[in-house]
């Protein structure tokens, strides 16, 4: 500083501050929400908003739009000149409603466009239902599973016996006795599809339990349910959310599979399995009964599984850096 400098001009560039403990403290950093970050990193990729719009499209039409389309598999059983009508032939005899028959009919001249609705609904319905049972049941299971040894030498003995046990052919022999409706037809999905979930947890869960912060909980007494919750649980999001994409998806072809195979649901509920087991035996003669079935269980599974595997890849905390 020279000696010529004012006084006064050393004060505008110099000013005392108080020091307080408690504001030094203070951390200035923003506030991190992780599933804010999850749903920024989900969202930068816009092919996911064009999925989840379709998949909106889907979903809405085929919950509300059976609602004013009532749809019957035999309202014209008894015309045998409405059988597999291709859309033309279909609207020109027909002519009262061209949205219906925009489609064709089926073999027993059912409107293709309300069964494909009708149908969506119901495969829809059984892949939400057999996946919120399956992974409660799973993850609860699986959590106590890898966590407890004791519980770990049971639960491995009844997954040795029941895995051993083809999953179709169980499947078919429950649905065989007792019976083909929608509820049964979960019961028979569900008995046993949470073991397959449960083990593979279980091993997602022994990675992370004998970690330092697990292993010093279990050493100030913290309760099992606390540990698992707290410390174990929150580690495997991506995990879970891997999980869910793969399941969802799986029932809705699960479905389709059986239904084709006639071992699926009943020809009283309308399902996309029960339309293409119906089109497949004359594909080739009546195609629009065959692929409108074939192309929405192809996009409905298609996007849940991408939206799942991108959800999963979001849900990865080293994606948010």
């Amino acid at each position: 500083m020279s000696n010529n400098q004012n006084p006064s001009q050393n004060a505008e560039l110099f000013r005392f501050i108080d020091r307080d403990e408690i504001s030094s403290e203070k951390i200035t950093a923003p506030r991190y929400s992780y599933w804010r970050s999850v749903f920024r990193v989900f969202f930068r990729k816009k092919s996911n908003i064009v999925m989840i719009a379709l998949l909106l499209i889907i979903v809405l039409a085929s919950f509300i739009l059976p609602n004013f389309w009532i749809y019957d598999t035999y309202e014209n059983v008894l015309d045998a000149k409405t059988y597999n009508l291709n859309p033309r032939q279909a609207i020109a005899y027909f002519g009262d409603n061209p949205i219906k028959w925009c489609l064709g009919t089926g073999q027993l001249g059912n409107s293709i466009m309300y069964g494909i609705f009708s149908s969506a609904k119901t495969s829809l319905l059984l892949a939400v239902t057999c996946a919120a049972i399956n992974m409660t049941i799973g993850i609860i299971v699986g959590a106590i599973w890898g966590y407890s040894k004791r519980f770990d030498s049971v639960m491995l003995v009844i997954y040795n016996i029941i895995a051993n046990v083809p999953y179709i052919l169980l499947i078919s022999v429950l649905v065989y006795v007792i019976g083909s409706g929608f509820w049964p037809f979960v019961f028979a999905l569900t008995v046993t599809g949470w073991l397959g979930i449960a083990y593979f947890f279980r091993t997602q869960v022994m990675i992370i339990r004998d970690r330092e912060y697990s292993l010093a909980s279990r050493c100030l007494g913290t309760p099992i349910n606390r540990v698992i919750s707290k410390n174990i649980l929150p580690f495997l999001t991506s995990v879970i959310v891997t999980l869910l994409a793969t399941e969802l998806p799986s029932y809705i072809s699960m479905e389709v599979f059986l239904s084709f195979i006639g071992v699926g649901l009943s020809a009283s509920v309308p399902s996309l399995g029960r339309m293409i087991q119906q089109g497949q035996t004359a594909f080739l003669t009546y195609p629009w009964a065959f692929w409108p079935p074939v192309a929405i269980a192809s996009a409905i599974t298609i996007i849940l599984y991408l939206l799942g595997q991108n959800l999963a890849d979001a849900s990865d905390p080293r994606t948010h850096m």
